[in-house]
């Protein structure tokens, strides 16, 4: 069973008594900054990286894409 909190510790035995949690490997500090993929996207982007590996000729020069989005 693996569940996410979100915590703020207030007191330095209580940081220390994380980190011998993180050292024992039975928490796991995850970086609060970093967003959340949400599990559609990270397929949608798996898909794409399969079809591009089935077929690179679908792939276009940098500079002609580009210029598509450059105009305007």
């Amino acid at each position: 069973m693996s569940e996410e909190y979100h915590i703020r510790v207030k007191k330095e035995y209580a940081a220390s008594l994380i980190e011998h949690l993180c050292k024992e490997e039975a928490i796991e500090l995850i970086d609060s900054d970093s967003p959340d993929i949400p599990e559609w996207q990270k397929e949608a982007v798996r898909k794409t990286l399969l079809q591009i590996k089935e077929n690179p000729a679908v792939l276009q020069p940098w500079d002609i894409v580009k210029q598509k989005y450059m105009r305007g």
